[in-house]
């Protein structure tokens, strides 16, 4: 019988492949099985081991090549033969990542596993449009939250009182199809309509577009720019900062582009 092997359960990073960890490379290049989502840089992928087998587990909206309890299914096979497989997610495995759900698959299972972190986009976007989620005197609390909308029975799960009064800045990952409905909720619960918010499509790569406004303009604006999934909705005061801090340049480079780990 073979030894189990191994999964990793790697955050890939908010899409700029040099933000991927050094621990979280290493996976990539010693994998057997690489399982990899939709949002994570597909430069990354060039840093497998030759004969690697490379499985596509990407989900759009409507879209699921795999669905999830497939991903449970395969991860947990691969591993059964005993293989080391790193199972490559976009941001960070355990923030809205499902990374919770399926290490609790492989712990069922008896299947070793580690889960390595990565730079989620609710912090790396705004801060490459120039954005500190958190700035001492205007906002020390932050706070991520699901945006895609409301489930079967017409809730969201969201305390929006809390959220309105308990956090300066609030990241929305997944949102932008219903930012019309963040907008008001967060106004129908006591947030300033001139509270302000960017919304940044594709942070952190070449394609990063982030557009500024208010609770009351924004949905107006981001349907007038086009601007479309991925992207990161930023409320909060915080967003002032944006014209001064502002330092990504999409034609400049910092340092070398290439990302390199020696085994």
């Amino acid at each position: 019988m073979n030894k189990k092997g191994k999964v990793f359960l790697v955050g890939a990073g908010p899409g700029d492949p040099k933000l991927i960890t050094v621990y979280g490379l290493k996976c990539i290049q010693k994998a057997d099985v690489i399982a990899y989502d939709r949002l994570v840089n597909k430069e990354l992928l060039n840093h497998a081991a030759q004969g690697a087998e490379l499985i596509y587990c990407g989900k759009s909206p409507g879209n699921h090549s795999l669905m999830q309890e497939e991903i449970n299914q395969l991860l947990v096979s691969k591993a059964f033969e005993g293989k080391s497989v790193t199972r490559l997610k976009g941001g960070d495995p355990c923030v809205f990542g499902r990374g919770g759900e399926e290490a609790e698959v492989l712990s069922n299972a008896g299947i070793p596993f580690e889960i390595v972190p990565g730079i989620t986009s609710g912090i790396a976007a705004p801060a490459y449009a120039g954005i500190p989620v958190t700035y001492r005197n205007y906002a020390t609390s932050f706070t991520m939250v699901h945006g895609a909308g409301r489930n079967d029975n017409g809730t969201d799960g969201l305390n929006w009182e809390a959220l309105v009064n308990g956090s300066d800045t609030l990241a929305f990952y997944m949102g932008t199809r219903n930012l019309s409905y963040i907008c008001e909720q967060m106004i129908i619960h006591g947030k300033d309509p001139k509270t302000l918010v960017a919304v940044i499509q594709e942070g952190t790569t070449a394609n990063q577009t982030c557009v500024t406004g208010t609770l009351e303009s924004i949905a107006t604006i981001v349907i007038h720019e086009k601007i479309q999934h991925p992207a990161m909705i930023v409320v909060g005061e915080v967003v002032k900062f944006k014209e001064k801090l502002s330092w990504f340049s999409k034609e400049g480079e910092i340092l070398d582009d290439s990302v390199r780990v020696t085994p």
